[in-house]
C-alpha cells in the first residue's frame, strides 16, 4: 500500500501549543428533521413533546456548567448562563408552541423553523461579536433537537484513543466536553479568535486552528497528523522530515518559555536603562490568574464589554462593583485601568435600535453611547470607583473624538463622587482618569486631551482603520491596512509629545503593542506604556530588553518623515533584526 501523501491545511491559530496525535473527523451539522403533520386534537402532546425536549436540555447544560467550573473556574462556567437563557426566553418559546398549532406539524421541525428565522436575524447584523454568538444559539438548538429524538447529544462519536479533533465547526458545549488529557488539539472550518470556543480552548490549555477549508470533507479519521496552534496548521500524514521538524519546534519551545519565564520579574528597561511598562490587555475574569504569571505591572486595558452584555441585560451597579473590585485586588499594588463600556448602538441588552445603523462604527457607540445613556454611565462609574478602596484604579474613557467628551465626562464622574460620598460609601481620591485615543480628530487634539487627563492610551487597531480608511477584515482592501502608514506615525507622535508637555504617559493598548517589528519605532517616539495579551507579554519584554533606546530614538526620528510605509517596515525590521532575531526567526 502506498504511503499517504502529506497534506496542509492553513488557517488561524487561536490557542498555542504542537500536538502530535491521530485525527478524529467529526461531521456534525444543523440539518433540518423529518416533517409530519399533527392533527389538531395532537397539538397538546406535542407541545408537551417540545416540553420535555427542553426539560433535558437545561439538565444537560447545567451538567455541563457544572463540569466546566471544575476544570476551569466559575466565570467559564457562566458561559453556559446564557445557553440556558435561551431556553427560558418566553417570547421564542411563545412562538414555537404557536407554530406548533398554526401549522399544525410536528415540534421539533417547528422550533427548528422558529430558531432558523432566529438565526438568519442574528447573522444579518453587522457586529461580529453579535454574529459569533449566533454560534451558541445553534448550540443550543442542536442539542434540543437531539433530544427530541431521544439521544443523547454525548453519544456523538468521540473515541477512545487520544486524538486531534477535526469538525466543520464546535460550539462551546462541544468544546466544554473535550477532556485536555484526551482531545490534544482541535482544528475546525468555521470560527473566529473572539468566540466562546477559542476561549475556551485557551483556557484548556490545548492547542487549536480555525478557518481551515475543506477539512472534513477530504481528511481521514485515524489519519496521523500534527496541529500547529502557532502558525496556524493542521499537517496530515506528516514526512518524517516533517515530524521531525516539529518534534525539534516543540523542544524548542518548550525550552524557549522557561527561558522567557527566567525574566518574567525582571525590569524592563532598554540596554541603556529606558525603562518601558509593560501591563496585559485582559477581556475575562478568568485571565486575571495569567497576570503575575505573565510578569505584567498590572493591566493596561481591561474590556468591560462582555461583562457588562452576557446576560442580556446591564449588570447593577454593585456586581459591576464586585467584579471590578476582583480585579483590582487580583493585581494589587500595580494598577488595573478600566474602560468604561465600549459598546456600539446594534449590540444593546434589550433595547434593539428602531433600525439597523447603515455603520455601527461610525455611529452611536463608546464615550457616545456612555453620555446618552447616564444611567449605565453612572452605575459603571460608581461601581469603578467603589472598587478604588481596594486597589489602583485607572478609568478609561473610549473612542473620544475631542475636549467636550472629556468633559463632560469627567463632570459625570465628579457626580459620581459626590453620590458615594453623600452615602458614606468609600472610595480612592487617588484614581487616574484616561481617553483612548483611536480616531484622528482625538489624536490631532492630543494637546487639548492631555490637558484635562492623567494619562492617554493609543487605540491602535481603530486609529489605524479610522485614518486610512479600510477595514481590516475586508479582503478587498485589508492589503491597505497599513500599521506602519506615515500618517498613522506621526499621529502617535503628536499624541506622545502632547501627552509629554502636559506631564502625563502615554501608552499602545493596541495589537501595534505586541509587533516586535514595529516595536522598535514605538520605543523610539517615547512611548510610556505598553499592553498586551498575556501570551505575548514574555516575547515583548524579551524584546524591549534587546533594544538600545537611543538607536530606536533615531529611528524614529527618521521614520516620521519617510512617506511610506514600506520604507518605515524596512527600517524598523533591520534594528528588530540585530536587536532580537531569534524571537522573529
Amino acid at each position: 500500500m502506498p504511503e499517504a501523501r502529506e497534506m496542509i491545511y492553513e488557517g488561524e491559530a487561536v490557542s498555542q501549543g504542537i500536538a502530535f496525535g491521530l485525527v478524529h473527523v467529526v461531521a456534525r451539522g444543523f440539518a433540518a428533521p423529518e416533517v409530519y403533520p399533527v392533527p389538531e386534537g395532537q397539538v397538546p402532546a406535542e407541545r408537551e413533546r417540545f416540553r420535555r425536549a427542553l426539560d433535558k436540555t437545561k439538565e444537560q447544560l447545567s451538567a455541563l456548567r457544572n463540569q466546566i467550573e471544575s476544570i476551569s473556574g466559575e466565570a467559564e462556567g457562566r458561559i453556559f448562563e446564557s445557553h440556558l437563557m435561551v431556553l427560558q426566553d418566553q417570547a421564542l418559546l411563545n412562538r414555537v408552541y404557536d407554530a406548533i398549532a398554526s401549522r399544525q406539524q410536528n415540534a421539533e421541525f417547528c422550533f427548528y423553523a422558529v430558531m432558523q428565522t432566529f438565526l438568519e436575524a442574528m447573522r444579518r447584523v453587522s457586529d461580529p461579536y453579535l454574529r459569533e454568538r449566533a454560534t451558541d444559539v445553534e448550540d443550543v438548538a442542536q442539542r434540543v433537537l437531539h433530544n427530541f429524538a431521544g439521544s443523547t447529544f454525548e453519544e456523538a462519536d468521540e473515541p477512545d484513543h487520544r486524538h486531534i479533533l477535526v469538525a466543520y465547526d464546535l460550539t462551546p458545549s462541544d468544546t466544554a466536553s473535550l477532556e485536555p488529557g484526551h482531545t490534544l488539539g482541535f482544528a475546525t472550518e468555521r470560527g473566529s479568535t473572539v468566540s466562546h470556543t477559542a476561549i475556551l480552548a485557551r483556557s484548556l490549555g490545548i492547542p487549536a486552528v480555525i478557518g481551515l477549508k475543506n477539512a472534513v470533507l477530504n481528511i481521514r479519521t485515524l489519519s496521523p497528523c500534527i496541529i500547529d496552534g502557532y502558525e496556524g496548521k493542521l499537517i496530515v500524514n506528516p514526512s518524517p522530515a516533517t515530524r521531525s521538524h516539529y518534534e525539534r519546534l516543540s523542544d524548542e519551545k518548550s525550552r524557549f518559555r522557561t527561558a522567557l519565564d527566567s525574566i518574567r520579574e525582571s525590569d524592563t528597561k532598554t540596554t541603556d536603562g529606558r525603562e518601558i511598562t509593560l501591563s496585559a490587555n485582559i477581556e475575562f475574569e478568568h485571565e486575571l490568574a495569567q497576570v503575575p504569571q505573565s510578569g505584567a505591572k498590572g493591566i493596561g486595558l481591561f474590556r468591560t464589554e462582555f461583562f457588562m452584555l452576557e446576560g442580556g441585560e446591564f449588570p447593577d451597579e454593585a456586581r459591576q462593583a464586585g467584579l471590578y473590585r476582583r480585579v483590582v485586588e487580583a493585581v494589587a499594588p500595580h494598577q488595573a485601568i478600566i474602560r468604561t463600556l465600549d459598546v456600539g448602538g446594534d449590540k444593546l441588552p434589550g433595547e434593539p435600535l428602531p433600525e439597523p445603523e447603515p455603520n455601527p462604527f461610525l455611529g452611536w457607540r463608546g464615550i457616545r453611547y456612555s453620555l446618552d445613556r447616564r444611567d449605565v454611565f453612572k452605575d459603571q462609574l460608581r461601581a469603578l470607583l467603589r472598587a478604588s478602596a481596594y486597589g489602583k484604579v485607572g478609568i478609561m474613557f473610549p473612542l473620544v473624538s475631542g475636549l467636550r467628551e472629556i468633559i463632560e465626562a469627567l463632570d459625570v464622574l465628579d457626580q459620581c463622587r459626590e453620590d458615594l460620598a453623600d452615602k458614606g460609601i468609600p472610595f480612592s481620591d487617588n484614581v487616574e482618569v484616561g481617553a483612548m485615543i483611536e480616531v484622528p480628530s482625538a489624536a490631532i487634539m492630543a494637546a487639548e486631551i492631555s490637558s484635562r487627563v492623567d494619562f492617554m492610551s493609543i487605540g491602535t487597531n481603530d486609529l489605524i482603520q479610522y485614518t486610512v480608511a479600510v477595514d481590516r477584515v475586508n479582503p478587498r482592501v485589508s492589503q491597505l491596512y497599513k500599521p506602519a502608514h506615515p500618517a498613522v506615525m506621526r499621529l502617535i507622535k503628536n499624541t506622545i509629545d502632547s501627552g509629554k508637555a502636559n506631564g502625563i504617559w502615554t501608552g499602545i493598548c493596541g495589537e501595534m503593542a505586541s509587533d516586535l517589528i514595529l516595536l522598535p519605532v514605538l520605543i523610539g517616539l517615547g512611548i510610556d506604556e505598553l499592553s498586551v495579551s498575556t501570551p505575548r507579554l514574555p516575547l515583548v519584554k524579551s524584546a524591549i530588553r534587546a533594544l538600545n533606546y537611543e538607536e530606536c530614538r533615531k529611528l524614529a526620528e527618521e521614520a516620521v518623515g519617510l512617506p511610506e510605509s514600506r520604507l518605515i517596515m524596512q527600517s524598523c525590521r533591520r534594528l528588530a533584526m540585530k536587536a532580537y532575531p531569534e524571537l522573529l526567526l
